[in-house]
């Protein structure tokens, strides 16, 4: 079977082809293209790598968010298209739990963490239990990064976290994060490339059966856009 996972959920996006549940190919936007014309020329490539076409894909695995608006609509856009025009069967996937499975050799917290712009990160807290599997705690949120440390730490008491991020040099500075370092949690470099856990936890979800409906494929921005924050209501303008 060929998976196909895309992640565009910001600039550092990718795209895998994974065959017989084997990693063939990753293509990462390292380029200022926009994704809406990058996007259809790196699954070409990944295909024609993988030696397949797309009516040959088996499963589209795809990061709904969190992330920015533009970024993740193209992806979930363009695979509710092929799913409509292929029959392809879709699971769609946080961006955050295929960052945080990325620490899956041992059970309990992992804090989940990227650049929101702003003064901001998107962040997510996992519990990881055993074979039991992941558990998100709470909703994912964009919050600044010392306050993201501070959600964590009341959620997770006394207990050890893990943290992975792509961008750890927004803690580096961050007063509760020195607090938490010196109780022994660790914080580490997510590598780029996302899109392979995105295929890869695609894959997981549809051995399960939880494949996701392209009518209902959503996106999780987990922040409102400008329009909705500055929008008013009619009737009180000019007010």
């Amino acid at each position: 079977m060929i998976t196909l996972g895309i992640d565009t959920c910001e600039v550092r996006g990718s795209v895998a082809v994974r065959r017989d549940g084997a990693l063939v190919s990753v293509q990462k936007h390292e380029s200022a293209q926009d994704y809406s014309s990058w996007l259809l020329s790196a699954v070409g490539r990944g295909l024609e790598l993988a030696g397949a076409r797309l009516p040959e894909v088996g499963l589209l695995a795809v990061a709904s968010g969190p992330g920015s608006f533009t970024g993740v609509r193209v992806g979930l856009t363009t695979v509710k298209a092929w799913a409509e025009l292929f029959g392809t069967k879709v699971v769609g996937v946080s961006r955050l739990e295929v960052m945080a499975r990325r620490l899956a050799d041992a059970p309990g917290y992992v804090a989940a963490s990227f650049d929101a712009q702003r003064g901001q990160v998107f962040g997510g807290l996992y519990w990881r239990e055993g074979k039991l599997g992941w558990n998100l705690i709470e909703e994912e949120i964009v919050i600044a990064p010392d306050e993201f440390v501070k959600w964590v730490g009341k959620r997770a008491g006394g207990a050890t976290v893990r943290w992975i991020t792509l961008d750890p040099e927004l803690f580096a500075e961050a007063p509760s994060w020195k607090e938490r370092a010196a109780k022994g949690d660790t914080l580490i470099r997510c590598a780029e490339g996302l899109a392979m856990g995105v295929a890869e936890l695609g894959e997981e979800r549809a051995r399960e059966g939880r494949f996701t409906d392209p009518l209902l494929l959503d996106a999780n921005y987990v922040r409102r856009s400008d329009a909705e924050i500055f929008w008013k209501d009619p009737a009180s303008h000019g007010k």
